[in-house]
């Protein structure tokens, strides 16, 4: 089943966050990820976001999404936004997918 990584993000250091950026999103790649949201114009439509950034990625499956989250090249890259933000992340699965007829 389709699994989702969900990070909420308030950068504090954006130039100290950078080098994170430039390293994660190949490592989402060769773990079977794809990010579906990340960067881009955001518009709360209701409520307050603050200074909150949204970030997601899909995963062919929950297992796929903690082998990447738990392996060692996310671990060797994670220690570069210490200090950086503050970070919510959530792994949530995603619906059961039946063709259409």
């Amino acid at each position: 089943m389709t699994a989702y990584i969900i990070v909420e993000a308030e950068i504090h250091d954006p130039e100290k966050f950078a080098a994170y950026a430039r390293v994660v999103p190949d490592i989402v790649a060769k773990h079977g990820g794809e990010y579906l949201v990340l960067g881009g114009q955001q518009n709360a439509l209701e409520g307050e976001w603050g200074g909150t950034r949204l970030v997601m990625h899909r995963w062919p499956s929950a297992e796929q999404a903690n082998a990447f989250w738990h392996s060692d090249a996310y671990a060797a890259a994670k220690p570069l936004r210490e200090g950086t933000g503050t970070f919510r992340v959530m792994l949530v699965e995603g619906l059961q997918q039946t063709p259409l007829e």
